[in-house]
């Protein structure tokens, strides 16, 4: 093989550059071996790795080359260095890269140089090597506080965790110590191509627990929120404790329904990461231990595709009591994603969950990505992924999505978020 250059420029970024230096290459007829640019308020770095002509090659000089891309880098005020690579420096980094990718990505109100540094610790302490770091959230404006809500960077990582678990504790720990997200996932085909996203309702989608808010019109919120509680954490079994609050709002009147509806909010960002993920073509779901009265309401707003809760027992305008058919609790969302996912042909690779509780883990464990959305820590610690501190829209970061293609689809010119 002939000689191996590594070629870096950086400088101020000017248009045309890329022409004339692959023009200069094109020439001496070089093989471009890997090729690389990144800007930074506008400052370009640019590298390339060529392969030189063989000594005494007929038309082709490699200290010619070297010498006309001097030139014309100097003419264009920029700063070029080469680095010779030795053969098997070389090989040894091709099948380094062929070794498994992950994504971590870091969530926060604003990226902090201490977050960056914390997980790369980690990830280099776990046999893992940064590939690529960039910027998914959009460029941060210094006089418009409104638009401070978000960041997210990404990192590309390869190779395999020497522990897994581990990994994943200590990601965790310094992600309540830092008030981040930080997911690490594996960077294959499923997660650039997920087709179906099912929610919890309850603290998920919406900011309330309406169950909660109907013990409250009922006088009974204290002993219900108790019981709630527990569920949440795990620690009653959802399905006797769903009946035992329910039997406390025995003799509410059906017009209050209405009343704690009008009042319910969706969580920050539900409404952007659903009418982004349908007109990405994404099938929905709504999977709540909740109310249908109040998941219908949802569907109805958000456009929903499919909703499955609870029905509570009304008769004669006042609540028995009791719920009609079959609970769901956590096995039967497990069941239900299935069975939507079957009748979509979709993959369960390709579905993701969204929840909250003890409830919800295990459709989370079933669906190809799981994220605990402001959970227990219970459920932070058994989700595979889970977001705390940004709004349900975070999740399209999780897909690889940039600030730049959500203004897209809303119509927006994305060219200043590039």
């Amino acid at each position: 093989m002939s000689d191996i250059l590594l070629i870096n420029v950086s400088g101020h970024d000017k248009p045309g550059l890329t022409s004339a230096i692959t023009s200069i290459l094109a020439a001496y007829d070089l093989v471009m071996l890997d090729v690389g640019q990144s800007v930074i308020h506008d400052h370009l770095t640019w590298g390339m790795l060529v392969r030189l002509p063989e000594a005494g090659q007929s038309g082709n000089d490699a200290s010619q080359v070297i010498k006309d891309l001097l030139f014309e880098m100097h003419a264009r005020d920029l700063h070029i260095s080469f680095t010779p690579i030795p053969e098997a420096d070389y090989n040894k980094w091709v099948k380094g890269k062929g070794k498994t990718r992950f994504i971590v990505t870091l969530l926060a109100r604003e990226i902090k140089a201490e977050h960056i540094a914390r997980a790369s610790a980690i990830t280099a302490a776990n046999g893992l090597n940064i590939d690529q770091i960039q910027r998914l959230s959009t460029r941060l404006d210094l006089y418009d506080a409104s638009r401070r809500n978000h960041a997210c960077i990404e990192l590309s990582v390869r190779g395999e965790p020497t522990d897994p678990e581990k990994l994943k504790t200590e990601f965790l720990q310094i992600a309540n110590e830092l008030n981040i997200d930080i997911a690490f996932q594996r960077d294959d085909l499923f997660r650039r191509n997920r087709r179906l996203v099912v929610f919890d309702m309850d603290s998920t989608l919406i900011e309330a627990e309406v169950i909660d808010e109907l013990a409250k019109e009922a006088g009974v919120g204290e002993q219900v929120m108790a019981i709630t509680e527990l569920a949440m954490r795990g620690e009653i079994e959802f399905a006797e404790s769903f009946r035992r609050r329910v039997r406390l709002l025995k003799g509410l009147s059906a017009e209050t329904l209405e009343t704690v509806a009008r009042r319910l909010m969706l969580t920050e960002g539900a409404e952007l990461l659903i009418s982004s993920l349908r007109k990405l073509g994404y099938k929905t779901a709504i999977l709540s231990g909740g109310f249908n009265f109040f998941a219908k309401r949802l569907q109805a707003q958000l456009g929903i595709d499919y909703v499955f809760a609870n029905d509570l027992d009304i008769r004669d305008g006042l609540v028995t009591g009791e719920v009609s058919g079959e609970i769901v609790d956590g096995a039967r969302k497990a069941a239900l994603l299935h069975e939507i996912a079957a009748r979509e042909g979709i993959q369960l690779e390709q579905v993701i969950a969204v929840g909250d509780g003890a409830n919800d883990l295990p459709m989370l464990s079933t669906a190809g990505l799981g994220v605990a959305f402001r959970a227990k820590p219970l459920v932070r610690k058994s989700a595979s992924q889970s977001i705390s501190y940004l709004g349900l829209d975070s999740i399209l970061y999780l897909l690889g999505f940039r600030e730049s293609d959500l203004r897209l689809l809303e119509g927006r010119d994305a060219g200043e978020e590039d």
